[in-house]
């Protein structure tokens, strides 16, 4: 996954290898930053940019713009901390910026946004290549079986804890608590190791996709 850097000024590195999303409850991580903690909105950024990378992918079909999306969605987030109020799951509220970040950017750009809006909970199960699939070409037919190939290749490198945890979670669909009990480990490790396995996953995918976005942009 690309960097989402920039965000506020001083935001550290979003997706840093070393550092773990935060197990620290969303609410209390709110309450810090209306504080006046703004590390503690790096750690929820760290902890949701995959979930709003592959929100935003669904309305934002180039790569590059999807990042450039995402920043300014976290970036409107930022902004509007202090209007909110815990009366909805923080994610919940995040999602609705997002989209509606989306779907301005689209609109701005002068393509039509989906009419219908994506649910919270179906982003989390985003395919990196539902997006190439918008036009069935055999150009695209060969980007999306390049793709399989690549994740495929990605997982089976990985290490064991990390592509058990993965699997578990993408293939078979566990939540995180079962993951931990079927793992005999902490909810908070099996989170570190999908994060983990995630972030390879998306580094081995992302020279593919800069390669279809600068194709595509050709084709204009």
């Amino acid at each position: 996954m690309a960097e989402l850097t920039g965000v506020r000024p001083g935001m550290a590195e979003v997706d840093s290898p070393e550092v773990a999303p935060s197990q620290e409850p969303d609410l209390e991580l709110v309450r810090r930053v209306q504080n006046g903690d703004s590390a503690a909105f790096d750690l929820l950024v760290r902890k949701y940019q995959h979930r709003v990378l592959a929100l935003i992918g669904r309305y934002v079909h180039d790569w590059s713009e999807c990042q450039d999306v995402a920043q300014d969605a976290f970036l409107r987030a930022y902004r509007a901390m202090g209007s909110f109020r815990g009366e909805s799951q923080f994610y919940t509220w995040l999602h609705r910026i997002a989209v509606n970040t989306a779907k301005n950017h689209l609109t701005a750009h002068n393509r039509r946004p989906p009419t219908d809006d994506i649910d919270a909970g179906e982003a989390e199960q985003y395919d990196v290549g539902t997006r190439l699939r918008d036009t069935d070409t055999p150009e695209r037919e060969l980007m999306r079986q390049e793709l399989e190939r690549t994740v495929m290749r990605a997982v089976e490198a990985l290490p064991p804890e990390l592509r058990d945890a993965i699997t578990l979670r993408e293939v078979e669909g566990l939540s995180y608590e079962e993951i931990a009990q079927k793992m005999d480990c902490p909810i908070g490790t099996v989170r570190s190791r999908i994060f983990r396995a995630r972030e390879a996953i998306d580094t081995e995918l992302r020279p593919l996709l800069d390669t279809d976005s600068a194709t595509r942009e050709r084709a204009r």
